[in-house]
């Protein structure tokens, strides 16, 4: 009996197991990159810290299993946000506390996203345009709940790639079908079609990104190397801005999104998530890297791209958001410090629980479990005892001060 449950687990772990990572790219092909291409030292950071993650270079400790002795290494991980294998730890314990904030009605997800031609200028200038993205659609949506006479609590979060890993900037929002009132005595509910006209809204969100960028431009916050420089002198920049105002941007607002678990999954799929999944890439090997894709101009087929392992290796780094630069931010009425007074409020108008302890935290096995089904505990040998620690494995570095890289060529403001 044990003998078939043994072959049984690992057959449903070697299935789950990515076979090639983002760890095999960086580690087989990254020293040569480095040597290669200047990179800032953030950049440096995050290739070395994906290397190493789950690896003896971070320590860990020994486990063995409580039934039939079997032991194995555990290794401890990055904890890099960048890092295409911590992120469902992390996603786990953000979505157990977004769940006890979730208002019951429909929710809609708006997308804003800048044009290309700003590619080059924000790759250059990450911090400064990153900030003025999110201040421009927090305030177009406020500005139009305003106008009806309330406001709106939204969460905002960046992206900032396609499918094929190329740069693409936009914001997803979550917003519910509806707004606080301004005296916090009501709840005003919005269409249930639509949240605003997106063109006005595509209006508007142009608008303020571009009276923010000049205003960038004016207090000399920006830089122009590279292919940027066309635009340093004032009368380009001008002929830029004008540009943009020609053109128009795009907002896409979806359907509501109705039930607490929709939502859940929704915010599941868009938060928490890196370039590209460990489970997309199809092949490494003799200096190029294939993975899937869906191709949005052809129906989301699913197709398959190969590219120079340098390449991909690019285009992953593209990617790599500022130091302390937060990617998900909380507006309106889920905004810092009155959250949670806001809550309790609509806790009452509504009604819904919403409860103010804090849950017991789950550990990252129970976590785990409930995320994925996945009892990471359980024994690969035998398949029916527990692995349990019994002692630590330290670490071969402390940090990276120690990794020697030679001073960097800064190339952009990330």
């Amino acid at each position: 009996m044990s003998s078939c449950c043994s072959e049984k687990t690992k057959a449903q772990q070697k299935q789950k197991r990515p076979r090639w990572e983002v760890a095999d790219i960086f580690g087989t092909y990254g020293e040569t990159y480095r040597r290669e291409h200047p990179l800032p030292l953030s950049h440096r950071y995050v290739m070395k810290n994906i290397e190493t993650c789950r690896t003896s270079s971070l320590g860990g400790h020994r486990e063995k299993c409580d039934y039939c002795g079997h032991k194995r290494p555990a290794y401890n991980s990055c904890s890099d946000r960048h890092c295409p294998k911590c992120q469902s730890l992390k996603k786990a314990r953000w979505l157990e506390a977004r769940n006890r904030e979730l208002l019951p009605v429909p929710y809609f997800h708006a997308v804003f996203t800048l044009p290309h031609e700003l590619n080059h200028l924000t790759l250059c200038n990450k911090h400064v345009i990153y900030t003025i993205l999110f201040k421009a659609v927090k305030e177009t949506l406020l500005t139009f709940a305003k106008n009806k006479g309330g406001t709106l609590g939204f969460l905002e979060f960046l992206h900032t790639w396609n499918g094929t890993l190329l740069d693409h900037f936009h914001i997803h929002c979550l917003i519910p079908a509806g707004m606080l009132s301004t005296d916090k005595n009501q709840w005003i509910p919005l269409g249930t079609k639509y949240l605003f006209p997106v063109k006005a809204l595509s209006k508007v969100f142009r608008g303020k990104f571009v009276d923010y960028l000049k205003k960038a431009y004016e207090k000399g916050n920006l830089i122009f190397p590279g292919k940027t420089a066309r635009w340093e002198m004032r009368s380009d920049f001008l002929h830029l801005i004008d540009q943009l105002w020609e053109n128009e941007w795009v907002v896409y607002c979806k359907p509501p999104i109705r039930g607490p678990q929709q939502v859940l999954d929704y915010l599941a799929r868009y938060i928490h998530r890196v370039a590209i999944s460990n489970n997309r890439i199809v092949d490494v090997g003799d200096g190029k890297v294939s993975f899937t894709y869906l191709d949005r101009k052809n129906g989301d087929r699913r197709k398959v791209m190969k590219l120079e392992a340098t390449e991909f290796i690019r285009r992953f780094l593209l990617h790599v958001l500022p130091e302390g630069f937060m990617r998900v931010r909380y507006c309106g009425f889920l905004g810092s410090p009155a959250k949670r007074e806001n809550l309790e409020r609509l806790s009452e108008i509504l009604p819904f629980n919403y409860n103010t302890d804090e849950p017991e935290r789950k550990n990252a096995a129970e976590l785990m479990l409930e995320l994925t089904g996945t009892d990471v505990t359980l024994c690969p040998s035998c398949g029916v005892g527990t692995m349990r620690k019994v002692s630590l494995i330290p670490p071969l570095i402390q940090g990276y001060s120690n990794v020697p890289y030679p001073e960097p060529h800064i190339l952009d403001s990330s």
